[in-house]
């Protein structure tokens, strides 16, 4: 009983550092790991510029394979360290896990630099392993929370500002005409947005009086839209920190079972599968 016992005493203390982070060595982990993939993305935008490259080819070659190699024991033991491998090889994280060192390996296999170049661009997916670290992040996930209560509002305020756009796009057409490059109403609602924006990319412009007029009321109004879904998600936000019924989790529990998570901070048993989320 104790030989069965103690490789999965084993198995779960790895699946507690690697996947939460309510543990020195579990953060630890998190630190390590979102230093290696701001390390292999520096490589690979370096690797991007032709001087460098040539000169330090073969340093950006050595350093791929350390961290793709570093990344495979990573991967590997997030598939050990859980009773069910497939809820996480199949989940969006996992698959981008495996895409994320495939890669240097296929380069074995593929002829040609053309598709070499290809395959490789794959390395980039390595910066959606940074969102793994927002889990970790238990406040964000008021923000989080505070977006998705705001989306009807700020669809709302959507709607209102692509109205507003459709309205002083066809007004510019009409008092500007196609002398002053406004040939269509798309292209006035095109001027209008980028107006609107505050971007300004000047290669149409108003000449008319009545037309620099309504350009002015756009731009001051482009000021105070932008403040806007500010104020509203900052609302959200403040209003679930202050509720106590909009309660959000901060905890980075995960399941040694099922690997889910959002479990509330009280909570002894997985809400997906009923396991025992802690060791007596």
């Amino acid at each position: 009983m104790s030989s069965n016992s103690t490789p999965a005493k084993w198995r779960r203390k790895l699946h507690d550092i690697i996947y939460e982070a309510d543990t020195p060595m579990g953060k630890l982990f998190d630190v390590i790991l979102l230093i290696l993939i701001l390390v292999s993305i520096v490589i690979v935008m370096l690797e991007s510029i032709p001087k460098l490259n040539e000169k330090y080819a073969d340093t950006f070659y050595l350093l791929e394979w350390i961290i793709t190699g570093l990344f495979t024991i990573e991967y590997i033991a997030r598939i050990i360290s859980i009773k069910k491998p497939t809820k996480y090889i199949f989940s969006f994280y996992g698959i981008i896990d495996l895409l994320s060192v495939l890669p240097l390996y296929l380069s074995f296999f593929i002829a040609g630099s053309s598709a070499l170049l290809t395959v490789r661009s794959l390395r980039l997916l390595r910066i959606f392993r940074i969102l793994k670290v927002s889990r970790y992040l238990g406040a964000g996930n008021y923000l989080k929370k505070a977006i998705s209560d705001s989306r009807e509002k700020i669809a709302v305020f959507l709607f209102a500002v692509l109205m507003m756009c459709i309205i002083s796009g066809t007004l510019m057409y009409i008092i500007e005409g196609e002398e002053s490059g406004f040939v269509s109403i798309p292209v006035g609602i095109y001027w209008s947005i980028v107006t609107l924006t505050t971007v300004g990319f000047g290669d149409i412009a108003p000449v008319t009086p009545l037309g620099q007029f309504i350009a002015a009321v756009i731009m001051i109004m482009g000021y105070g839209i932008i403040a806007v879904p500010t104020g509203i998600v900052t609302s959200e936000y403040s209003k679930n920190l202050n509720s106590k019924e909009n309660k959000v989790i901060l905890n980075t529990i995960a399941c040694y079972n099922c690997n889910a998570k959002k479990h509330q901070d009280d909570a002894k048993f997985c809400h997906n599968c009923g396991e025992p989320l802690r060791d007596d």
